[in-house]
């Protein structure tokens, strides 16, 4: 599949997207199950079921309609989604670079000044060889 982009899932669909990237395939039943216990929510199966429904138009899961209950997967993995989501939020909030993003990021927690010396180097190293 390559670098194919699919829409960003919403915040909903990342819920659900982790819970098949997380447990596997599975029915709309077994995905409700994992969202509810995990996120200690209470969503109703038609809700489940339309989200589903909406994600596969978008392209984002694939359904096995061969059987009954119908199952479905995350089409992508989780590795190839998460690369997608830091890729749009590096263009869109950090004009691109990967040391300003890392840096902000480390910026909200404690790190020693040792640590933050490596990360800064092995950033200015991936920059230069993307340029």
């Amino acid at each position: 599949m390559g670098d194919q982009k699919l829409p960003r899932p919403t915040d909903k669909e990342l819920e659900i997207l982790r819970v098949l990237w997380q447990h596997g395939p599975g029915t709309v039943r077994e995905v409700l199950k994992a969202l509810n216990h995990e996120k200690g929510a209470t969503v109703g199966y038609t809700t489940a079921l339309k989200m589903l429904q909406i994600m596969n138009d978008k392209g984002l899961v694939d359904r096995d309609e061969t059987n009954r209950p119908q199952i479905y997967r995350a089409r992508l993995a989780q590795e190839h989604t998460q690369r997608q989501l830091v890729n749009d939020l590096l263009d869109r909030a950090f004009g691109g670079s990967a040391k300003e993003l890392v840096m902000h990021a480390l910026g909200a927690t404690e790190i020693s000044d040792e640590d933050l010396g490596r990360v800064e180097r092995l950033l200015d190293r991936i920059e230069g060889a993307r340029k």
